[in-house]
């Protein structure tokens, strides 16, 4: 029992040392015109505009767990997950919809299902649409200066979402286009994971979108994404 204690001791040291040493603090940006500039240039690169009158997103998350239907005009997303499925009023929460089997549940265990599917929704499409998301309110924009000498954006997020209080840094190449970023986030207790941003798609309708991405020895998969009027 002394030595499965000393062994399980001696892991925990060894894994508190290591996220010592990989851990980044948060970099120090400047908050000006410049990182506004940034952003929309990458905007630009993305066609924005595309996406902005993209009514229909569908994609599927943690290998088809999660599905996703997102009617992005008139706010409303259809998530389905298990035996459940939530029609989700992003307006107003409150007059969505929610069916277990095919059956309607109680209204507590609804209750429940809505705040979970919501939860899931602004991850998921965070992984997305994240780079859409710059502007969103309460965000703020930072330049940093990376090591290779270029700018990277920063983009802080004060409220909105399931984890306010969560950073982003950017790298963009040249022409604008997202290729990964680094997070400071509060369900990841190390700085600077990095996750790349660099399998893009063009949707029917002209968005670009992410296939997957890639966090380590992880690669988080879309699915099959749709993007259409």
């Amino acid at each position: 029992m002394k030595r499965a204690i000393k062994l399980l001791s001696i892991l925990v040291l060894g894994l508190l040392l290591f996220a010592w040493i990989i851990h980044e603090p948060l970099p120090k940006g400047n908050s000006n015109a410049e990182a506004d500039t940034l952003a929309h240039k990458m905007l630009n690169a993305l066609h924005y505009q595309k996406y902005k009158d993209t009514q229909y997103i569908e994609w599927t998350y943690r290998n088809g767990a999660n599905q996703y239907k997102w009617d992005k005009e008139n706010g409303v997303v259809e998530v389905k997950w298990d035996d459940y499925v939530v029609l989700l009023n992003l307006v107003d929460t409150k007059n969505s919809k929610v069916t277990k089997s095919g059956k309607r549940i109680s209204h507590q265990k609804e209750n429940k299902a809505v705040a979970k599917a919501l939860k899931m929704f602004n991850n998921d499409s965070f992984w997305l649409v994240a780079p859409y998301k710059v502007f969103d309110a309460g965000t703020k924009r930072s330049i940093v200066a990376l090591d290779d000498g270029s700018s990277g954006l920063l983009v802080s997020y004060s409220k909105g979402g399931t984890t306010p209080g969560d950073h982003y840094l950017w790298r963009l190449n040249p022409d604008g286009f997202p290729n990964s970023f680094k997070m400071w986030v509060k369900i990841i207790p190390i700085g600077g994971i990095e996750a790349t941003w660099d399998d893009w798609k063009v949707m029917e309708s002209g968005a670009y979108l992410p296939q997957y991405h890639q966090l380590g020895p992880l690669t988080l998969g879309m699915g099959a994404i749709k993007g259409y009027n």
